[in-house]
């Protein structure tokens, strides 16, 4: 009789068995897989960097939580780090795991290497976290790394286009690169890629050419510069994580409206907007960033068809499509009316990462309901993280997370320097050249006894310089006497570079007397009665986006005044326009001896006395049609009624 609470000798005798068979199999796994099974303890693929980019992905994508993987798709403005108090900043990263910062337009740099230390303060505080995740840091860097006080700037973009010459483009490209990275950013917002078709519009400049043929040439060359010949990024040292934008169709609203509704049919779309942005996935571009701006009545950050169906699912494209600064936010009218479809419309629509770039909290608890409750599907969240794991793992972020500052002695650089002012002799375009053909004034006579440089232009690096530089909507002066950046104790100070004026003293004879007279009166051309010829330089003054649309495109007060006291009053006189756009000149034309137009050039104001007095010969084509007048807008090269003042292409060469 077996007695109850005591086994048998049956199951002792098969307890002990197994427990020996057992043993016996661990010890023969064990000793038939040797050293490997010590070697692979606690291995973690995605840590690996020589397993397979999409493997990482995919193992580290399983490991993630939702709010972990939520954070990745959230941006937030690097201001909220610096002025938040420091014993609650550090949980935008560690408690809300927020996976990418920007700088905005206005937050002025001027210490490479503060930049980089604050930089990395940031990382440490994401590679600190569970996972490991390093953080993504991006800025706008659209003609240069624009918002640094000293950095090298470039032309604008139509000045560019100007040159047609895409190899200067792509050193440009670099340098920016280079100069960003030096200030510890691993993304630069740029290329814009749009192709303007109506000059009215306020971003215009950020366009290189009405043309598709010379945006998409442009494109891939400024391209391999900011990332090198290869998807994503080459070389993480020196290349960025450039992002194409903006898509699609930005150039083409009604009007030339900012952020206005663009009516094209599937010729214009893939005929015109579209080719850009095709080079620049082929390319491998890491990012595309969705246009505020609607198609055919669909608001582009909302729109599933471009963005998932088109350029996600025809395309091919494997980066992350992000939204433009609160772009979420206006797909409403007005902008926030019902935040939570904003969040539905855009993410399921195919936008993997917002710029919330404040309001974060509400964001992420809004995002989390919308998946916890349905709305959003897991897989929509999945592609939007996989997108954004693809692009740091490919750029190196994982084993290179920490920016060094091996690379700020490039920082505006006299080798970066030469690079753009080359770019702006290059870009000049000469529009006319004597009143008839037997009495050419360029180039200019150096050794004369003396010369009047008239205009408010010709002394202003800020309006050299156009929108996008120091702050937002650019600057007036120096750079020394920055409002905003005075109430938001951000930087201040002169950028360097030389005006147009200082290039001018710079290039003539010491001899020659140069008068510089900032807003001519009636007075002027008698005064100055024995000058050999007056330099006058007139403009735009500077803007950005919506600020810069503009029905009337006239050269800004006091310039038409101090054209009719100079040219028209006798004195010989060279115009030079300082434009991100064509303006309504044709009634200056007849008192005008020489016209030449400079776009916005940038720092480097030597570029234009090149071609002025002969050094170098102009070689600048228009890259855009040069109207009469506003009525005939929008006019590009090709449309029926093609009736310019100076067509696509126009530039005398000297």
């Amino acid at each position: 009789m077996i007695k109850r609470g005591y086994p048998s000798m049956a199951a002792t005798i098969y307890g002990v068995r197994s427990f020996f068979l057992l043993a016996a199999i661990v010890i023969l796994l064990s000793g038939r897989s040797g050293g490997a099974t010590a070697a692979t303890r606690g291995y973690i693929k995605y840590k690996d960097p020589k397993a397979a980019v999409e493997e990482r992905v995919e193992d580290l994508l399983t490991r993630m939580t939702l709010p972990e993987k939520l954070g990745q798709m959230c941006q937030v403005d690097r201001f909220n780090f610096s002025f938040y108090p420091p014993a609650t900043r550090h949980e935008i990263f560690t408690k809300y795991l927020i996976g990418i910062v920007l700088s905005n337009p206005y937050d002025t740099g001027a210490n490479p290497s503060k930049r980089v230390v604050e930089a990395n303060t940031m990382q440490k505080l994401s590679l600190s976290t569970r996972l490991g995740i390093p953080l993504l840091y991006a800025i706008d860097a659209v003609h240069g790394h624009n918002t640094f006080i000293n950095a090298t700037i470039f032309p604008h973009n139509v000045g560019l286009g100007a040159t047609r010459d895409p190899d200067l483009v792509k050193k440009i490209g670099a340098i920016t690169a280079l100069e960003v990275r030096a200030t510890g950013i691993a993304q630069a917002f740029a290329p814009c890629v749009a192709v303007c078709r109506d000059p009215r519009w306020g971003r215009c400049y950020e366009s290189y050419s009405e043309d598709p043929k010379v945006v998409t040439m442009m494109t891939e060359s400024i391209m391999e510069g900011l990332q090198g010949n290869a998807p994503y990024v080459a070389d993480f040292k020196t290349k960025l994580a450039g992002c194409a934008k903006h898509f699609v169709g930005d150039g083409g609203t009604v009007g030339g409206i900012n952020e206005n509704n663009t009516v094209a049919d599937n010729a214009t779309l893939f005929g015109i907007h579209m080719p850009p942005f095709e080079i620049a996935v082929k390319k491998g571009i890491a990012s595309i960033m969705a246009s505020y701006s609607s198609l055919n009545g669909v608001k582009m950050h909302a729109n599933r068809a471009m963005i998932t169906d088109y350029l996600k699912n025809t395309l091919k494209f494997q980066g992350f499509v992000i939204s433009d600064w609160l772009g979420i936010d206006r797909i409403t009218t007005p902008p926030r009316a019902n935040y939570t479809y904003s969040i539905e419309a855009s993410i399921n629509a195919g936008i993997d990462m917002v710029m919330v770039p404040f309001q974060y909290i509400e964001f992420l608890e809004g995002l989390t309901k919308l998946v916890n409750g349905g709305y959003i599907p897991m897989s929509r969240i999945d592609d939007a993280v996989r997108r954004v794991l693809r692009v740091k793992f490919s750029i190196g972020l994982f084993e290179n997370p920490l920016a060094e500052e091996t690379l700020v002695a490039e920082f505006g650089s006299e080798a970066h320097r030469e690079v753009a002012r080359e770019a702006v002799r290059k870009s000049m375009v000469l529009l006319k050249n004597g009143k008839t053909n037997v009495d050419k004034v360029i180039p200019l006579q150096r050794n004369v006894k003396k010369i009047v440089v008239a205009g408010a232009h010709a002394n202003n690096m800020g309006w050299q310089c156009g929108g996008f530089t120091l702050t937002w909507q650019g600057f007036n002066g120096t750079g020394e006497n920055i409002g905003r950046n005075k109430a938001m104790q951000l930087p201040t100070g002169k950028t360097r570079g030389t005006t147009i004026l200082e290039a001018i003293m710079k290039t003539v004879d010491h001899t020659t007397e140069v008068v510089y007279v900032e807003e001519p009166n009636q007075d002027t051309s008698k005064l100055h009665a024995d000058a050999a010829y007056t330099i006058v330089v007139v403009g735009e003054a500077p803007y950005a986006e919506t600020q810069g649309d503009s029905t009337t495109l006239s050269i800004a007060a006091p310039g038409p005044d101090t054209i009719r006291h100079t040219c028209g009053s006798g004195m010989k006189c060279i115009v030079v326009l300082v434009t991100g756009r064509p303006l309504v000149i044709e009634s200056y034309l007849d008192t005008i001896d020489a016209l030449v137009v400079a776009w916005l050039p940038g720092t480097e104001g030597q570029g234009i006395t090149d071609v002025l007095f002969g050094d170098h010969p102009f070689t600048g084509t228009l890259p855009r049609t040069w109207m009469k007048s506003v009525t005939q807008l929008p006019m590009n090269v090709g449309d029926k009624n093609y009736d310019p003042l100076f067509p696509f292409g126009y530039g005398i060469k000297t």
